[in-house]
């Protein structure tokens, strides 16, 4: 058994998946981890869709890629899309951010992406999360209402890429200790 610094570790963004689908009940575990994930006041303010009809997919895929900026056109390869929708928050997490000019739910919506990726890790498959789409047209592809925001799109699969070394900042560079 892992722990969870090694789950971390092993964590990547993964830009290529193999041609196989991934086991429902996979996705059911990590749907739970996401579902138990912490939120502001517990206020839960997130729905998740789940894509794996290839019509669908494509018409996902394609709200994720650009063109002009040449990004995410390996998004139509993933056999598993969840779709992070923001839903309305608790009458306390509003106030709350309201008081500490915070938006709690995207904060919330970030910690779900998290267990979603760590836990897909965990199943021995690859994710990607991407924050770029029009919303519109994912909107659209999966009838959400309009009032809704789409703030994620987790691609998942059994990834087709190695495991990559971790380029990040030293702690130095990240950490403090008891003043700035």
């Amino acid at each position: 058994m892992k722990t969870f610094l090694e789950l971390v570790q092993n964590r990547q963004s993964d830009r290529a998946f193999l041609d196989t689908p991934v086991e429902k009940e996979k996705i059911e575990r990590i749907l739970e981890a996401a579902r138990l994930a912490p939120s502001a006041c517990n206020s839960q303010p997130w729905k998740f869709v789940v894509v794996t009809n290839p019509e669908k997919r494509i018409s996902v895929a394609d709200a994720t890629a650009s063109k002009v900026l040449s990004m995410n056109h390996f998004t139509k390869q993933a056999p598993v899309q969840l779709v992070l929708i923001e839903e309305d928050s608790n009458f306390t997490s509003r106030v709350g951010g309201m008081l500490t000019n915070k938006h709690y739910p995207h904060i919330d919506l970030g910690i779900a992406a998290s267990h979603i990726s760590l836990a897909a890790t965990d199943e021995g498959l690859g994710s990607c999360i991407v924050g770029w789409c029009n919303e519109k047209k994912v909107r659209k592809a999966l009838e959400i209402p309009r009032n809704k925001r789409v703030l994620l799109v987790i691609f998942l699969g059994y990834s087709n890429q190695p495991l990559r070394a971790k380029n990040r900042k030293t702690i130095e560079e990240i950490v403090s200790w008891e003043k700035y």
